[in-house]
């Protein structure tokens, strides 16, 4: 245990120090990320004017403040896309990492956990402008901004494990674009990411809440923004929960099986 800590911390830190050089390349990065929830913020804003002020239980506040801290949890979202696994069997970085005592995904989690608190502290001035233009409305108890803290988290693990389950298909074939943007398409519709889940259909919401998708998205955003009741709450954390350990045990069963059928590539 104390090696995977000291790992883990490790590349942590290595992916402060790195992303510290290219901060404007993140601040660019994160800049680009914003324009989607401003889109969509202002489509729904103008949407809840027209009927009187609010849509859907949500006024023009509310939403402000969901998108707002859409913009949060979308950088703490940020993982390794399926995308990485097609370069790393593509240029031969799969083969390399073979050679470490630690699985890849491990380096992965790290990294990208390190790399959180880059971006977070680059997200706070841009935060606060958007406050300053949109008028957020968002009155958090004590214990929501705790479950907020412990379901970003959740969330992070929770989309990682599902994009290293989708990313490890390159095993069997480097090239699964159609399947990655058919997954992609679902996460947009079923997270609460393009609308608040409650504004979808009863039928959506219901489908949506068997799947991993609105417990990366809509779950960590409602917990700081809407009204859940503590036990609402709890429930959440535990499906967070659930769908890292499915992860995990997923992702041992297709590696252990995709790993044999490995062929190294590289130029």
């Amino acid at each position: 245990m104390k090696r995977y800590i000291d790992f883990y911390l490790t590349a942590m830190k290595f992916a402060v120090l790195e992303q510290v050089q290219y901060r404007a390349q993140n601040y660019f990065y994160m800049v680009g990320m914003i324009v989607e929830p401003t889109i969509y913020l202002v489509v729904w804003t103008t949407i809840a004017r027209q009927q009187g002020g609010s849509v859907g239980g949500y006024t023009t506040g509310g939403l402000a403040a969901y998108y707002i801290v859409w913009t949060l949890v979308r950088q703490m979202n940020v993982v390794l896309t399926p995308y990485d696994w097609e370069n790393r069997i593509q240029h031969g970085r799969l083969s390399m990492e073979l050679m470490r005592p630690m699985h890849p995904i491990h380096w992965d989690v790290a990294y990208f956990a390190g790399w959180k608190f880059v971006m977070v502290f680059l997200w706070i001035p841009i935060a606060v402008v958007l406050s300053l233009i949109f008028k957020p409305t968002l009155n958090p108890t004590g214990w929501q901004v705790g479950g907020f803290f412990i379901a970003i988290w959740g969330a992070y693990l929770v989309r990682t494990m599902m994009y290293e389950m989708l990313g490890l298909i390159t095993l069997w074939t480097t090239r699964v674009s159609a399947i990655f943007e058919l997954f992609f398409a679902l996460e947009l519709i079923l997270s609460g990411r393009f609308v608040p889940m409650t504004l979808m259909p009863a039928w959506v919401q219901h489908i949506a809440y068997y799947l991993p998708f609105q417990w990366t998205f809509f779950f960590p955003i409602n917990s700081l923004v809407g009204s859940p009741a503590p036990i609402d709450l709890l429930t959440g954390l535990g499906m967070q929960l659930m769908w890292i350990l499915i992860g995990v045990a997923v992702v041992k069963v297709v590696w252990h099986f995709g790993i044999h059928r490995f062929s190294s590539v590289g130029n």
